[in-house]
């Protein structure tokens, strides 16, 4: 790891580590430990499976896209590199930044791919998500909205993630309307920029060509999965089935320490929280615990300790085990792109 990343990663560990520290003096540190020694191992272990289960309905995603645009990956090996690029975004502040580029490393490390190819596929995967996770902020905001008052709070949650996806989706629009103008101008802009530097082994035309020839690349590949309705069905259909399994994990870490939530509760609560995902910390850790327990303790009237017990273990699933498994992926496929 470069001294500029390793610097990145220590300030977002040390983040991660500062916010924890004021969660655990918000809630109650022991009576976060005694509701943790009281969970159902049985239940702690069904999360975890659960989690697996999220884990390969969003690896099939990439599978399905990738085989939109004419890369056969077998369904084993995907799950791996979808392990990978989860690990990524885990272990790098502002996440999806340092997720997409391992990940097209990895496809294409396991496939005759270009690297665009890969970019394109799991940068797909990623913006596809969003569109299950508005419908379930919705139906579950909605339905808790006639069983309860909606709160302050959570208005202004569902109001800034609201905001928050219809820039992502503006900026993404606009992107791709001038498509063409940035193919034809974007290239040649950098390469004057960077033929600033004086850089010796430099060649500024090599770069614009080969830049231009990537970027038209991306762009053809991500229309062609946006014009395959089958797939792109079938896509959307393994996101929500994801999402519907994170929610389960959550319902059964909740069980494990001896409580109920409702689900509805939890289909907005999830992808609300997962927007904290963007604060400059290693894969928003601290933040998205800090933010289910914002939303979770007033929504269910379920101690604050025991809310973050329940996050706690869903995030060992969600997020410590994709480590693990990702972590061994990367290495294994030969991947050094944090370093």
């Amino acid at each position: 790891m470069d001294e500029r990343n390793k610097r990145a990663f220590l300030v977002g560990a040390f983040g991660a580590i500062a916010v924890f520290a004021v969660l655990f003096f918000a809630v109650g540190a022991r009576d976060v430990v005694d509701s943790l020694r009281s969970a159902m191992p049985s239940l702690v272990v069904a999360t975890f499976a659960l989690a697996l289960c999220w884990l390969g309905a969003w690896s099939l995603m990439l599978r399905t896209v990738l085989g939109a645009l004419g890369v056969d990956v077998p369904a084993k090996k995907t799950f791996f590199v979808y392990a990978g690029a989860v690990f990524a975004n885990n272990v790098t502040p502002f996440g999806q930044a340092g997720g997409e580029p391992v990940a097209a490393l990895l496809i294409s490390k396991v496939s005759d791919a270009r690297y665009e190819t890969g970019l394109a596929g799991i940068a797909s995967v990623d913006v596809l998500n969003v569109v299950p996770s508005i419908s379930l902020i919705l139906v579950g905001v909605g339905y808790y909205a006639t069983t309860a008052a909606v709160g302050e709070r959570l208005e202004t949650a569902v109001g800034s993630a609201v905001a928050l996806i219809a820039t992502i989706v503006l900026a993404m629009a606009v992107v791709w309307r001038y498509r063409e103008a940035i193919v034809d101008r974007l290239p040649a802009l950098l390469a004057l920029r960077i033929g600033r530097f004086g850089f010796t082994r430099f060649d500024p035309d090599t770069f614009e060509a080969d830049l231009t020839d990537r970027l038209e690349r991306f762009f053809e590949n991500i229309e062609r999965v946006a014009t395959d309705r089958w797939r792109l069905s079938a896509v959307i259909g393994l996101s929500l089935a994801g999402w519907l399994f994170q929610v389960a994990a959550l319902t059964a870490a909740f069980a494990a320490v001896g409580y109920s939530v409702p689900p509805y509760v939890l289909l907005f609560a999830i992808p609300l929280a997962n927007l904290a995902g963007a604060a400059p910390l290693p894969g928003g850790l601290g933040g998205i615990e800090v933010a289910f327990v914002t939303l979770l303790v007033p929504t269910t009237g379920i101690a604050a300790s025991v809310v973050t017990a329940a996050v706690l273990i869903f995030r060992g699933a969600i997020y410590w085990m994709p480590v693990l498994i990702g972590g061994v992926s990367v290495s294994v496929f030969g991947v050094r792109a944090l370093e």
